[in-house]
C-alpha cells in the first residue's frame, strides 16, 4: 500500500508538471503571437506613413506577372489586418485604387482569385463608401457567378468567402441593400435552397455555407432596415419563390438542427409585417399523415420541453412574426380556442397554447403567455373574444374563464418565469378594453392578491413579479369605466394608498424597466437569450411597459382635486378644440366661396379681353370709315367750288347721292355699337372690381 501511494503521488506530481508545461507553453505562444502582432503593426504603421508606398503596391497590382501579383495582395491583406482603418482611407482617395483591386476577381489563376477575396473582405469591413463603390464596380454579378461555378452551397471554402463578402457589402448598407434588390439579385439567391429529397449527408462546409445564405436572406428583410426596403424585398422573395422553397426546408426531414433553427427565423423575417407572406405561410401543411398546418407542427415543438431551447425560441418568433400586425391571423388563432370551432378530433393552436401556458414546465408556460399575448396585440376584437373562452379543470367542478385561470395559477406560487409570462399576458389582454378590466376586477380575489403581493417585502427575483402586479393593478385603474361600484378608479386609488403607499407603488412600477434584462429585450424583436432563465421579457411587452408606465404613475399620484381640475381642463380642450373646428370648417366654406368667385373673375377676364379686342377691331374698321368720309368730304367740296352742283359733282365722281346717305346711315350705326360696346364694358369692369 505504501508503494502504491507513492506511485499515485509520483503520477499526481508528473501531472501537475505536464500541466504546467503545458500552461507555460500556451502563455509562450500567446505572448509570442501578440509581440509579433505588436510588431507587425509598427511595421504598418512606418510602412503607411508614405502614402504613396500604398499607392505603389496598387500599381504593382495592375502586372500580370504571377511572382509581382500574388505577394502584392498578400501584402496588401496583411497590412489591412494589421491597420484596417488608415490603409482603406489611403486606398479609397487613391485614384482607381478599388477598381484594381476587384480586377483581381477576374483572374483567371485561382490561388490570386481567391486571396483576391480575402483582401476584399478586409477592405469593406464597416467602410461604408468602400462598400458602395464595390458594389457599383459589379461585385455582385460576379460574387454569385463564383457562387454558381462553385457548387453553390455544395461549394467548399471559396463559396463560404464570397458569403462573407456578401455579407460585409450588405450589411447596413441600405445603398447597397436597394442596389442588390433592383439589380434582380435576390431571384438568382433560390437556386441555393434547392437542398434536394437526400438531407442525409450535410458535411460541415455545407451547412456552414447554407448558414450564411440564411444569414443573408435575412439582412434584406431585417426588421431594422425601412419599412418600405424591407416591404419590397418580401415582396420579391414570394414572387421569386423564395419563401415557398425555404418553407420547403422548414418541413422536410434530416435537416441539421441549426440549419432548421436558422430557416425558422429566416422564414420568420421573410413574413413579418407582409400580409401575402402571412397568408402563404398560414396555407403551409407539413409532409404527415394527416397533414396538418406549418404553425401547428411548430408549436408543438415550442411547448416540448425535450427540444433544444434554441429552436423553441426560433419557433416563438416565427409565431410572433405571423402574427405581427395580422387581424386576420389573429382571429385564426383565437377562433381555435372558441366553443363552436374547437375540433376534437384534431389538435389546434390554441389548444397547443393552452396546453403549453398550464403544463409543468415553466419555459412552456413564458413561451405560451407570450405567443397568446401577441395574438391579442393591438386587438380589441379578439381581446373581447377570449374572454368567452372557458376551461374545465377538473371533473365534476364547474368551467373556468382562462381569464381566471390565468389568475389562480399565479396565486398558486408558481415560479417567476411562469408569473412572468402569465402577467405578461394579463397586461396585454387588459390593456386599451375596459370590458376585459371589469371581467378581471368582477372577482374579488384578483385586487387583493395584487395588493398583497405588491406590499410584501420579497426577494429580489420576486421584485420583478412586484412590479408587474403594479402594471396590471395600474391598468385596472387607468382603463377602468367605473361600472363596478367596489372598484372604481377613486377606490382603487385610495387601497393602494392604504395598503401599498402611492411611492411605493411608483417604486415597484419604475423597476420594471430598470431590470437589465427588459433593456436587453427592447433593443430588436427577436428573443434572444443565452439561457432559458433569462427568458423573462418580450419585446413588444417593453413597447406596452414605456407605452403605459408614465399615465399609470400620473393616474395612481393624482389627487381627485387635481383629477376634476384635469377633467375640467379637459373639457375646455373640448370646448376648444370643438371652437377651433367651426373656425375650420367656416374657413373651408369660405376658402371654397374664394375659389369659385376667383373662377368666376378668370371667366369675366377672359370675356372682358375678348370684348376689348372686339371693341379695338370695331374702333379700327370706325376709322377706316371715317377716314373715307372725310376723303370724300374734300372731294365734294372741291367739286361744289368748281361747278356749284353737288348733284352733278357727285355723278362725275362716280358717287351717287344714295350712296352718301347710306354712308352716313352706317357710320351713325357703328358709332351706336360703339357707344353700346363702351357701356357693356364699362359695367363688366366695374362687376371685376367689385369681386376682387
Amino acid at each position: 500500500p505504501q508503494e502504491e501511494m507513492v506511485l499515485a503521488y509520483q503520477r499526481e506530481v508528473k501531472m501537475a508538471k505536464n500541466k504546467f508545461l503545458c500552461l507555460s507553453f500556451s502563455l509562450l505562444e500567446e505572448n509570442q503571437q501578440k509581440q509579433e502582432d505588436d510588431l507587425g503593426a509598427q511595421f504598418t504603421e512606418k510602412f503607411i506613413q508614405e502614402p504613396d508606398n500604398i499607392t505603389l503596391l496598387l500599381t504593382l497590382l495592375e502586372e500580370f506577372d504571377f511572382h509581382v501579383r500574388w505577394p502584392g495582395v498578400k501584402l496588401l491583406t496583411a497590412l489591412l489586418k494589421s491597420q484596417c482603418a488608415p490603409v482603406q482611407g489611403i486606398i479609397l482617395v487613391s485614384p482607381m485604387g478599388v477598381s484594381r483591386l476587384m480586377d483581381l476577381l477576374a483572374d483567371s489563376r485561382e490561388v490570386i482569385r481567391n486571396d483576391g477575396l480575402l483582401l476584399l473582405q478586409q477592405l469593406t469591413k464597416g467602410n461604408t463608401a468602400i462598400q458602395k463603390i464595390v458594389a457599383f464596380e459589379n461585385a455582385f454579378e460576379r460574387l454569385l457567378e463564383i457562387i454558381t461555378e462553385e457548387g453553390s452551397s455544395d461549394g467548399g471554402i471559396v463559396v463560404e468567402d464570397c458569403l462573407l463578402l456578401l455579407l460585409n457589402l450588405l450589411k447596413n448598407n441600405s445603398s447597397n441593400q436597394n442596389f442588390f434588390k433592383e439589380g434582380s439579385y435576390i431571384q438568382k439567391m433560390k437556386p441555393w435552397f434547392e437542398v434536394g429529397d437526400d438531407n442525409s449527408g450535410w458535411s460541415a462546409q455545407k451547412v456552414t455555407n447554407l448558414h450564411l445564405m440564411l444569414q443573408l436572406v435575412r439582412v434584406m428583410v431585417s426588421p431594422v432596415n425601412s419599412p418600405g426596403a424591407t416591404a419590397s424585398c418580401q415582396k420579391a422573395m414570394f414572387q421569386c419563390d423564395l419563401l415557398q422553397q425555404l418553407c420547403t426546408i422548414l418541413m422536410a426531414t434530416g435537416v441539421p438542427a441549426d440549419i432548421l433553427t436558422e430557416t425558422i427565423n429566416t422564414v420568420s423575417e421573410v413574413i413579418r409585417g407582409s400580409e401575402v407572406n402571412q397568408d402563404y405561410f398560414a396555407s403551409v401543411n407539413a409532409p404527415s399523415n394527416p397533414p396538418r398546418p406549418a404553425i401547428v407542427v411548430l408549436l408543438m415543438s415550442m411547448v416540448n420541453e425535450r427540444q433544444p431551447f434554441v429552436l423553441r425560441c426560433a419557433v416563438l418568433y416565427c409565431f410572433q412574426c405571423f402574427l405581427y400586425k395580422n387581424h386576420k391571423g389573429q382571429g385564426e388563432i383565437v377562433a381555435t380556442l372558441l366553443p363552436s370551432t374547437i375540433d376534437a378530433n384534431s389538435i389546434s393552436a390554441g389548444q397547443l397554447l393552452c396546453g403549453g401556458l398550464f403544463s409543468a414546465d415553466s419555459l412552456s408556460n413564458w413561451c405560451a403567455a407570450v405567443a397568446l399575448a401577441h395574438a391579442l396585440q393591438d386587438n380589441l376584437t379578439q381581446k373581447e373574444q377570449l374572454l368567452r373562452v372557458q376551461l374545465a379543470t377538473s371533473l365534476g367542478k364547474p368551467p373556468v374563464s382562462l381569464l381566471q385561470q390565468c389568475t389562480n395559477i399565479l396565486s398558486q406560487g408558481s415560479r417567476v418565469q411562469t408569473k412572468v409570462g402569465l402577467l405578461m399576458l394579463l397586461c396585454t389582454w387588459i390593456s386599451n378594453c375596459p370590458i376585459a378590466v371589469m371581467h378581471f376586477l368582477h372577482n374579488q380575489d384578483n385586487v387583493p392578491f395584487l395588493t398583497g403581493q405588491i406590499s410584501e417585502n420579497l426577494g429580489e427575483d420576486e421584485r420583478l413579479v412586484q412590479g408587474l402586479c403594479a402594471l396590471l393593478l395600474g391598468i385596472c385603474i387607468y382603463y377602468n369605466d367605473n361600472s363596478l361600484e367596489n372598484y372604481t378608479k377613486e377606490k382603487l386609488k385610495q387601497l393602494i394608498e392604504k395598503r401599498i403607499g402611492k411611492e411605493n407603488f411608483v417604486e415597484k412600477l419604475a423597476f420594471i424597466t430598470k431590470h437589465e434584462l427588459y433593456s436587453r429585450a427592447a433593443q430588436k424583436p427577436q428573443p434572444a437569450f443565452s439561457t432559458p432563465e433569462h427568458m423573462l421579457f418580450d419585446h413588444e411587452f417593453t413597447k406596452l411597459v414605456k407605452e403605459l408606465e408614465g399615465m399609470i404613475t400620473k393616474a395612481v399620484l393624482r389627487s381627485s382635486e387635481e383629477e376634476k381640475k384635469e377633467e375640467e381642463v379637459k373639457k375646455t380642450l373640448e370646448q376648444h378644440d370643438s371652437i377651433v373646428t367651426q373656425y375650420k370648417e367656416l374657413i373651408r366654406e369660405q376658402d371654397s366661396q374664394i375659389n369659385e368667385l376667383k373662377e368666376q373673375v378668370a371667366l369675366l377676364t377672359s370675356q372682358n379681353e375678348k370684348l376689348q379686342n372686339t371693341t379695338t377691331q370695331q374702333f379700327s374698321q370706325i376709322q377706316q370709315h371715317k377716314d373715307q368720309y372725310n376723303i370724300l368730304k374734300l372731294k365734294l367740296g372741291k367739286d361744289n367750288q368748281q361747278t356749284g352742283n353737288q348733284a352733278e359733282a357727285a355723278h362725275v365722281n362716280g358717287l351717287q347721292p344714295e350712296e352718301l346717305s347710306q354712308l352716313r346711315e352706317q357710320l351713325e350705326e357703328l358709332q351706336r355699337q360703339n357707344q353700346l360696346l363702351q357701356t357693356q364694358l364699362t359695367e363688366k369692369d366695374s362687376l371685376i372690381t367689385s369681386l376682387v
